[in-house]
């Protein structure tokens, strides 16, 4: 029986943030959520980080329970009433929405703060784009990183695991051991490298193990992953190599 290893993901900062990705990358008004397809996207987001075996916190859970329970309010409204006796009702996105805009502010504010940290230790980086306004090259997220390691998974050669295997032993990988790695292949290459050329490794548990060692290479701003446009390719290049790409 095969055995799975599911890791838990540090770097995702929560459903929030996901709702807010989904919004900027669809290009939705935050006061008019058409909330049937930024729930299917979401329950997408959900199912892949599954099938890539990252676990699921508890709250992206909830938030699927809510937004679903939003979904039923909007296509199946209160028929019990006769029309006359119905009162206009309220919206059910309304919560919703001003709960992503109460986080806004918040994220807004730690954005702020963070760049006053950054300048007053003399580190200076470019500020993330949205999508209103983003210039052809912006920093990739981590949900555009989880996007790109779902569509190496759909393809058949990507992990060349043996067929006749029944079980999978796993081999301890340490994420240090990971991180030196990928700093030693980005200083050999002296520039970008190919987010796939670097998730080209043996099995999927090694896979993962990558992916979570990119994600703490960049939180500890070793690294930073771009995107030169939408839905493209990704580019992992050395911090300090950043602004002379």
């Amino acid at each position: 029986m095969e055995n799975k290893y599911h890791i838990k993901v540090d770097g995702f900062e929560g459903p929030m943030d996901l709702l807010l990705h989904l919004i900027q990358r669809l290009e939705i008004d935050i006061h008019d959520i058409p909330v049937s397809e930024i729930t299917d996207q979401y329950m997408n987001y959900i199912h892949r980080m599954k099938e890539l075996e990252l676990d699921v916190a508890s709250e992206y859970l909830v938030m699927a329970a809510t937004l679903l329970a939003i979904k039923s309010k909007v296509l199946l409204p209160n028929q019990s009433l006769e029309p006359e006796e119905m009162e206009p009702e309220e919206d059910p996105r309304e919560e919703l929405v001003e709960r992503l805009k109460e986080y806004q502010k918040y994220k807004a504010a730690a954005m702020t703060l963070k760049e006053k940290e950054t300048k007053d230790n003399e580190v200076y980086t470019r500020h993330p784009m949205g999508v209103e306004g983003a210039s052809p090259e912006q920093e990739a997220t981590v949900y555009d990183m989880v996007d790109a390691l779902y569509r190496m998974f759909q393809k058949p050669s990507t992990l060349r695991e043996k067929e006749e295997e029944t079980s999978i032993k796993r081999e301890e990988m340490p994420i240090q051991v990971t991180m030196d790695r990928i700093m030693e292949e980005l200083e050999t290459k002296k520039g970008a490298v190919p987010f796939e050329q670097l998730m080209s490794v043996r099995s999927r548990t090694e896979t993962v193990t990558t992916f979570l060692a990119l994600l703490e290479l960049i939180k500890n701003m070793r690294i930073t992953c771009v995107q030169h446009k939408h839905f493209e390719s990704l580019f992992v290049y050395k911090w300090e190599d950043k602004d002379g790409r």
